[in-house]
């Protein structure tokens, strides 16, 4: 997710609470051990659990959350094929200081022991920390325990299960969204400045960094910025480094691709290639909708429909303005593939140990993730790059269209993205480490301190964070 994903309007509101999830990404150093298998089950069908644990069906489904992406989601999807005497408990705790991951920590350890129907059943987790929870004991093996099986699993991109499988080859976790990043900038702008907002001719003329920059210089020109904030590219090169951010001997090392976003970060700063705004600050979201004079953002999958949308509408949905041309800049967006492949975030749904609904808990990870209908559906009535390959490229083969993206077909550029991703370098920490990073170096952006002195106040906050971790020898 999404988060990864706590994003005024339509998103500002909703999106307060959204926003901070998806900021970061984390987990450490995946490995290459397979997922383990179990005997083949026939597809979606809810048999009884074999977790550890569990109880028999109970009455209440809690489901613990960051925002209100997965809810929309289930209710589009499940809702109407809950038990009719099983109700739903939603707890939404926004992430901002962390204070997701501590309702988690807080709750998940005595969850077994735990009254009926007061236990969790799933939750989400973020690809920013999402090790944590999958190298932890809190989480059920989908298969060994829940019961999906590879064929059920079969069409997922394999990333989205390696980096949820745990050191001893348990997937521990399962997604409805694949996340690869591309580039969603303004048609508008582009005919403008560029001559043509065509999605191949933009990509060429910000196909690497250079050309990017040159282009930022014509945007300024015109009485445009290139980008809303220092944040903006910050996925595009995080998830481009050559090692995690910590290693072996629990140092932080700031990768030479981190150091390089910081030099071009400050020199877009220094030139006014960027409106110097934060990452869910109000300014940002503003320059994203109609009075916005900003060519482009980089932007997952995620967020082009549940961030970018919203905050495109003049009539937000909830004021009763519709997915329409004439709704602020409804359709003026387009996407690319951008500078340099990248993945920002995603939403995994993890089964909690001692849930007392294990057998549901199975069918909503199987309609949710695995079935192709449903993941079909996702795309239809909300835009998503759902994670099922075969159900993506039906849709793209099918001719289908973004009217938000001005009749472009993002599936297919997906399609083409999505082979791309590698969370190889994912930490247990990087939530925690990107808040401190992106925090530290606003100051230096600013003008408020030096590089150096960034760097020295970055360690300070990210050791306060972890005390087991140290900066390099």
């Amino acid at each position: 997710m999404y988060n990864e994903k706590n994003m005024e309007k339509l998103t500002a509101v909703f999106m307060a609470a959204v926003m901070a999830a998806s900021l970061l990404s984390g987990c450490g150093s995946k490995k290459e051990t397979a997922p383990a298998s179990v005997p083949d089950q026939t597809q979606g069908e809810v048999k009884e659990s074999q977790a550890e644990g569990t109880d028999s069906e109970g009455k209440t489904l809690r489901i613990y959350c960051w925002n209100e992406e997965f809810q929309a989601r289930f209710n589009d999807i499940y809702a109407d094929k809950l038990p009719a005497d099983v109700k739903v408990e939603w707890v939404i705790t926004p992430t901002q200081n962390n204070a997701y991951q501590d309702k988690l920590d807080q709750d998940l350890p005595n969850n077994e022991k735990a009254d009926a129907d007061d236990r969790i059943d799933l939750f989400t987790v973020e690809a920013d920390y999402i090790l944590k929870y999958v190298d932890s004991d809190v989480t059920l093996d989908v298969k060994g325990d829940i019961g999906l099986t590879d064929e059920d699993l079969k069409n997922q991109y394999s990333y989205t299960q390696e980096i949820a499988t745990d050191q001893s080859g348990k997937l521990k976790a399962v997604s409805w969204e694949a996340d690869p990043g591309v580039f969603v900038y303004r048609r508008s702008i582009a005919k403008e400045v560029l001559g043509t907002d065509d999605p191949d001719k933009v990509q060429e003329a910000i196909s690497d960094w250079n050309k990017f920059e040159e282009v930022a210089g014509k945007m300024k020109e015109k009485g445009y910025k290139m980008l809303s904030g220092y944040d903006d590219a910050y996925r595009v090169f995080s998830n481009n480094v050559s090692a995690p951010w910590v290693n072996a001997n629990e140092e932080v090392v700031i990768d030479p691709m981190i150091d390089q976003w910081i030099d071009q970060t400050k020199d877009f700063t220094d030139k006014g290639y960027n409106n110097k705004t934060q990452l869910w600050s109000t300014d940002w979201n503003t320059d994203q909708g109609p009075a916005g004079k900003v060519f482009g953002f980089f932007y997952s999958t995620w967020g082009v429909n549940f961030t970018l949308l919203g905050n495109a509408l003049e009539t937000p949905l909830a004021e009763g303005g519709k997915k329409e041309a004439g709704n602020g800049i409804f359709g003026d967006y387009a996407i690319c593939y951008g500078p340099a492949s990248y993945y920002w975030g995603g939403t995994w749904i993890c089964a909690a140990r001692g849930t007392d609904n294990a057998e549901l808990v199975k069918d909503i990870m199987y309609t949710m993730t695995c079935d192709s209908e449903s993941m079909k559906k996702l795309t239809y009535d909300f835009e998503d790059f759902t994670n099922n390959q075969q159900a993506m490229q039906e849709i793209s083969d099918s001719g289908y269209t973004s009217d938000f993206l001005g009749g472009q077909n993002h599936i297919e550029l997906f399609l083409k993205v999505a082979p791309n991703v590698s969370m190889k370098n994912v930490t247990a920490y990087d939530q925690g480490i990107t808040e401190s990073f992106q925090t530290a170096m606003a100051d230096y952006f600013n003008g408020q301190v030096t590089k150096e002195q960034a760097v020295d106040n970055f360690y300070t906050s990210v050791i306060e964070k972890y005390p087991n971790l140290k900066r390099p020898q």
